[in-house]
């Protein structure tokens, strides 16, 4: 293995950069943050392709602030005066409390669960079970995981996306410069590709975070040293630490 000097991380700078000024002046690498891409509304025009009337719908389903704000951006757009009666699931707490930003949190029924799909359906049991559920989702995420816990529950729902991921420009990130990347989303690979066409991983190592990126990643050929979170890597700050400790 050939000493890791620059180190790519496909985020934003994180609020808490502890763990990654640690590996800094421990290991004495360059860690540079770099989004691969930006997560906005579609717009209506994009929306309407769907065929999804929101009204007809009597609760919604967030895992994400991003689902929330691109929701009542849409809702603005379409001229959608959301019901006070409207009832909103919401995989966390975090994600619940986001809602303040557009509605009054006291008067609406706000459910959250603890960041598993089952908590909402737990949520959701035989009280709310009569509901018609509008599932907001994003181009890169993966709903399998909840829609098929409404299918078995025989709930009337819809997946939507109101979320798109738009690569971001990478020209000026000279990828040969890094000895090791870290990837955290389908839409990485895809900006990845869109601003390299004829990209070669060469010697450039990858570390993957999270499930849904494993198999974009093997799709595209890509090979991955390290998988996380797992256990024994439940950060990506860890993952690297593991690695440049080999």
């Amino acid at each position: 293995m050939g000493t890791v000097r620059k180190i790519l991380i496909s985020q934003n700078t994180p609020n808490n950069q502890t763990p990654y000024t640690e590996l800094v002046s421990k290991y004495g690498v360059e860690i540079d943050f770099k989004p691969f891409f930006l997560v906005e509304p579609l717009s209506s025009r994009e929306f309407r392709t769907q065929r999804i009337n929101i009204l007809d719908y009597t609760a919604v389903v967030f895992s994400s602030r991003h689902a929330i704000n691109a929701y009542f951006h849409l809702c603005e757009e379409l001229r959608v005066k959301v019901p006070e009666t409207m009832k909103y699931f919401c995989t966390t707490e975090a994600v619940a409390m986001y809602l303040q930003k557009h509605i009054v949190y006291r008067k609406r029924k706000i459910f959250f669960g603890d960041g598993t799909p089952a908590s909402i359906l737990s949520l959701i049991g035989t009280k709310h079970a009569g509901e018609t559920f509008l599932i907001v989702t994003s181009d890169s995420s993966n709903s399998e995981n909840i829609t098929r816990l409404f299918d078995e529950k025989k709930l009337s729902y819809k997946s939507a996306v109101f979320v798109k991921s738009v690569p971001q420009d990478l020209k000026d990130v000279d990828l040969g410069s890094y000895e090791l990347a870290v990837l955290y989303n389908p839409a990485d690979v895809k900006s990845l590709f869109e601003n390299y066409p004829d990209f070669k991983q060469g010697n450039l190592k990858f570390i993957s975070y999270g499930k849904s990126i494993v198999k974009a990643m093997e799709d595209a050929g890509l090979q991955i040293e390290i998988k996380a979170p797992t256990p024994e890597y439940p950060s990506a700050a860890k993952a690297i630490e593991t690695y440049l400790n080999k």
